[in-house]
């Protein structure tokens, strides 16, 4: 059998709270403890204060290493950047690794992956980095070209640079011009140091082929798809017995009310269906606004019920009718459509992004190439109660094989293996 691992994940978002990404970490500091590991987590945050202090979650040792940036562009960009990554840096080194008590790191996001590179090349200890978004190829870690909702971005060139800066530069766009040598720069620092990671998990087919197509540095580094873990024996207890919130039939968004989520198509392919039933909102976001208003001029019986507690959202999903899933962006790997489809929740949903690593069109559930297309699945899903239930069925079945957090870890544990000399493990 063998030997236990000595575990550091170095991570932006850690303990779980309400965004996929914390959840992800945290099945794994769980999956690799339940498999008699021992895992320290490492978080980075930045707020209003700098310093570290220590905590328990779960019995798992949490250091959070704080930093303090102000909320001004490029100059926050650079503290989370360039300046973390030194700071971080050296703190790994220094603190956790060069003592020899750490047989590898799994560094979990954008802040926390350069300097876990850096620290474990310098003591020895092999780095697995995971790559959720788009952060080693996008500046702005989503390939939105332009924010409005308008274009992907087809490639991250000097001349596409500056059309995505100008919508996010407000007023003075040619101002920020001069910002993109850094830009690129910085690009090129994650990808060149990404590529040194004695392996990378891309957490979805759609990110491994656009790491293999925007990030030539990589081709010679171990990759890995391999899908975040996820508790199936909670869903399945919510599955169960979630109470019931809201009476009758109801439609579901969950998530950040935001472009990159496709909100700015959701009251238009509403109307398109011809749906009458309540359009239950279980997040917020910056387009809150602009899609109650749109709602109400259409007559939308729209609910927005804010960011809610996981169970609260799970009990949500456990009883609708069914989950709208809009998003413009290419998403990565969509925790929403794991646990909607292991609640038995039929979907219909954009093709965008690894989507189809979860939805298999027409067998799981609906997938559209554009809003009017989203709009007609969702016109077929309210009108066929029988689709409904075949694809809910085949969903929850299917997630619940294969983006479990036991066989999930499992995998992970087998690229520690290989990257651990056989004396250390």
């Amino acid at each position: 059998m063998s030997a236990p691992l000595r575990v550091l994940i170095a991570t932006d978002s850690f303990p779980p709270v309400c965004g996929g990404s914390g959840w992800s970490s945290w099945e794994l500091a769980r999956g690799l403890t339940a498999r008699g590991h021992h895992v320290e987590v490492v978080k980075i945050e930045i707020g209003r204060a700098a310093g570290v202090d220590e905590t328990l979650f779960h019995g798992v040792r949490v250091t959070t290493f704080r930093d303090r940036a102000p909320d001004v562009p490029v100059v926050r960009n650079l503290i989370k950047n360039e300046r973390l990554w030194s700071r971080v840096g050296r703190y790994l080194l220094e603190q956790r690794l060069k003592s020899g008590g750490i047989d590898v790191v799994h560094a979990q996001h954008v802040m926390t992956t350069v300097p876990a590179i850096r620290a474990g090349e310098a003591t020895g200890v092999p780095v697995v980095a995971t790559v959720r978004d788009y952060w080693p190829v996008c500046y702005w870690s989503d390939l939105i070209y332009d924010p409005r909702g308008t274009a992907l971005c087809p490639a991250c060139t000097v001349a596409n640079m500056t059309r995505c800066v100008r919508p996010r530069a407000g007023a003075l766009p040619v101002a920020a011009w001069p910002v993109i040598p850094y830009m690129r720069r910085n690009l090129r620092t994650k990808r060149r140091t990404l590529a040194r990671a004695g392996a990378v998990i891309a957490v979805s087919s759609a990110i491994a082929r656009d790491l293999e197509a925007r990030a030539p540095e990589l081709a010679g580094t171990p990759m890995y798809t391999i899908p975040n873990p996820v508790d199936m024996s909670a869903l399945d207890a919510a599955h169960a017995s979630a109470p019931r919130a809201i009476d009758g039939p109801y439609v579901l968004y969950a998530g950040k009310i935001a472009t990159n989520k496709g909100t700015q198509f959701l009251v238009r392919a509403y109307q398109a269906a011809g749906l009458t039933w309540p359009l239950v909102v279980a997040g917020d976001g910056p387009e809150r606004a602009p899609l109650e208003a749109e709602a109400a001029d259409a007559g939308i019986d729209l609910r927005v019920r804010g960011w809610s507690a996981r169970d609260d959202v799970w009990a949500l999903m456990r009883h609708a009718t069914l989950l709208a899933f809009p998003s413009y962006g290419p998403e990565s790997l969509s925790r929403v459509l794991i646990e909607a489809a292991a609640l038995g929740v039929p979907i219909a949903a954009m093709d965008t992004g690894g989507t189809r690593d979860i939805i298999r069109p027409n067998e799981t559930g609906l997938l559209a190439a554009d809003a009017a297309g989203f709009g007609r699945d969702l016109a077929r899903l309210a009108g066929d109660e029988h689709l409904r239930v075949r694809l809910g069925t085949a969903a929850r079945a299917d997630v619940r094989a294969r983006f479990s957090a036991a066989s999930v870890v499992e995998r992970v544990e087998q690229v520690y293996r290989r990257l651990i000399p056989p004396r250390a493990a």
